[in-house]
């Protein structure tokens, strides 16, 4: 064998182990790595039982606990002023992790406003998903570490830990003085700012709690911080002995691929399975499994009023929008309602049943947020506070186009074209 014969040999060889790399990398990224949940689950109580209550906390966890406030804020003018105020208000330490941190004016009031507490002494904790953050201006992260804020990017890519890339930290909370907390949808970016008038202002929702669920919300943002830096954050300053605040019983419940991706899916086919009058349903990405879809369609069939709100063409994503609207027939002939909500992009992420459970947070109903991210929703056990749902629910509704299983027959070839493609990227929506 000549030289020549050898060195295209060699190029050969080793252009196949390049590729036989990426192709075991990629796969790592995209992959699952658990087991998918695959039984439908028997109906063994209803959301206002005694038992209802007991598999939240034993099968799921963490317990639910009692004496909280929770105060829903609409939209970026109530939301960012909140939060903003809260953190001005810090004097020990804040704790932020959030997926969207975009460059902009209120990336801006946040950056000099988390700036201003480091430099005062407080100490300010800030976790931002690589993804995520991207669109964000480098000079904003430099500026934060500059003023002594401690801020790190989740999963940042480097080549010893490709395969995590793909799983991302999709929560969104804000810790102050380990006593006031925030969860929601909203991401810290100009597009959420507003009262949600136009396509400008995105339509979302968040809240702001206090009592002694705020330690759970706590360990939910040390769990990732731990995880990004090796770093525990502990003591006082953290987890403060919490007061009772108001009258609301709840958990902070999280999920991850690397700690049980299974268990946000979980929880809601719980809470869907124990529906006994209504579900309202608000999602960004409504795009659900098929055993999601049996659970919903089975407790429509047993008499359960469900409603879903969805994305109107003001998305931010076509594809979740087309393969959402692929899966909506058998569900619309069991007589689930769906509506597109009309004036802007629809960001919000909740669920009431029975108006006595609701789940409020970061989780998006699709296989990406159940199997593929971190989450972290609130879950609250309250009649009042779901009527408070309820109505910020019907007030979505009023302003969304209802879809009927007719209009949904006669949708263009070429939207259903368009949509069969979409479904194939559902694994990764």
């Amino acid at each position: 064998m000549n030289k020549g014969t050898m060195a295209s040999h060699l190029a050969v060889a080793l252009a196949t182990a390049l590729l036989t790399l990426l192709g075991v990398l990629v796969y790592q990224n995209l992959a699952g790595r658990e087991q998918k949940i695959e039984q439908q689950l028997p109906k063994l109580y209803e959301t206002d039982d005694a038992e209802f209550r007991r598999a939240l906390g034993a099968l799921l966890g963490p317990q639910i606990v009692e004496g909280n406030q929770v105060d829903t804020l609409l939209n970026g003018d109530e939301i960012f002023p909140a939060m903003l105020a809260a953190i001005r208000s810090a004097r020990k330490t804040i704790t932020f992790e959030t997926y969207i941190y975009w460059s902009g004016s209120i990336g801006r009031e946040f950056v000099e406003a988390l700036t201003e507490r480091a430099r005062a002494g407080v100490k300010v904790h800030v976790l931002l998903d690589w993804v995520g953050s991207i669109k964000m201006d480098a000079a904003l992260l430099d500026e934060m570490k500059a003023g002594g804020v401690e801020c790190e990017r989740f999963h940042e890519p480097n080549w010893a830990n490709w395969g995590q890339l793909n799983n991302r930290t999709h929560r969104k909370l804000l810790v102050v003085d380990g006593r006031v907390g925030f969860t929601g949808g909203v991401g810290i970016a100009d597009q959420w700012r507003g009262k949600a008038r136009n396509k400008n202002e995105w339509r979302d929702t968040h809240y702001r709690v206090e009592g002694p669920v705020v330690a759970q919300m706590q360990s939910v943002f040390l769990d990732n911080w731990m995880r990004a830096t090796g770093k525990v954050l502990h003591g006082e300053n953290y987890f403060p002995a919490l007061q009772p605040a108001g009258p609301y019983a709840a958990q902070m419940f999280s999920s991850s691929p690397s700690g049980g991706s299974e268990s946000m899916e979980l929880m809601y086919l719980l809470a869907i399975t124990a529906a006994r009058k209504s579900i309202d349903l608000a999602n960004s990405y409504f795009v659900p499994d098929a055993l999601t879809v049996k659970t919903l369609i089975d407790a429509a069939k047993r008499g359960v009023k469900i409603r879903v709100v969805t994305p109107s063409e003001h998305i931010d994503s076509e594809a979740v929008r087309l393969a959402s609207r692929s899966d909506w027939g058998p569900m619309l002939e069991a007589g689930i309602e769906f509506a597109e909500y009309q004036p802007t992009m629809f960001h919000v992420k909740g669920i009431v049943v029975d108006g006595v459970f609701s789940s409020v947070g970061s989780t998006n109903f699709d296989n990406r947020s159940f199997r593929l991210n971190d989450e972290a929703n609130l879950n609250v056990l309250s009649a009042d506070f779901g009527r408070i749902q309820q109505q910020v629910f019907e007030a979505d509704w009023a302003k969304a186009r209802r879809i009927t299983l007719d209009e949904w027959r006669h949708r263009p070839w070429t939207e259903k074209l368009l949509e069969q493609a979409a479904r194939l990227l559902h694994t990764q929506l």
